[in-house]
């Protein structure tokens, strides 16, 4: 009867640590939105979108713990339904998309928070150039997806505020035509492989 008992322990606590091993999670391109909001001419918010993006994540869910993560931009698959601005936008400008074809973000470090909350830090790299980001998450849904691929799902949104003039952004900021800060929106539901 011990060695029964002692066997079915070492299984349940293999089975523990079994679940608790971090589990690789890549982002669904069909479910995945990065949008912009930038002040115009202090009118109003000019909102836009990227069309083109991808990223995957290594997280251990039991403990809450990030191991890494990257978002991957095409900085060429700016939109605002406005081709002559969407042009101007890939110029040397602002994203400066024929030298710098990729905006990157690389997860360092993940804060959790009460009610499936947390603060996600990490570099961002645009024109050339890395600084540091924190991005507020609240992580919506974690479940076996109920139709298609059937697969577990987490969802997640994302929103962060940067200053574009930090990456040396800096066409029409004297003259106040085009805001300084960007605010950024993530939504993104991401399949575990």
């Amino acid at each position: 009867m011990k060695a029964f008992l002692i066997a079915a322990l070492v299984t349940l606590v293999g089975l523990s640590a079994a679940q608790a091993e971090p589990r690789e999670f890549v982002i669904d391109d069909e479910h995945f939105s990065i949008g912009f909001l930038i002040k115009h001419v202090g009118y109003a918010d000019q909102l836009g979108q990227f069309l083109e993006a991808s990223g995957r994540f290594v997280w251990d869910e039991e403990a809450n713990e990030l191991h890494s993560g990257e978002v991957v931009v095409e900085a060429a698959s700016v939109f605002t339904n406005h081709r002559e601005r969407d042009q101007h936008l890939r110029s040397d400008d602002f994203l400066h998309a024929g030298r710098y074809d990729q905006v990157r973000f690389e997860a360092t470090r993940w804060e959790p928070e009460a009610d499936n909350r947390g603060t996600l830090h990490g570099e961002l790299t645009l024109l050339g150039q890395t600084h540091p980001v924190a991005l507020e998450v609240t992580i919506n849904q974690r479940a076996v997806y109920p139709f298609g691929h059937e697969r577990y799902t987490v969802g997640m949104s994302a929103r962060t505020t940067i200053r574009r003039s930090q990456w040396g952004m800096s066409y029409a900021l004297e003259d106040g035509l085009v805001g300084d800060e960007v605010r950024m929106m993530l939504e993104f539901e991401a399949i575990a492989e």
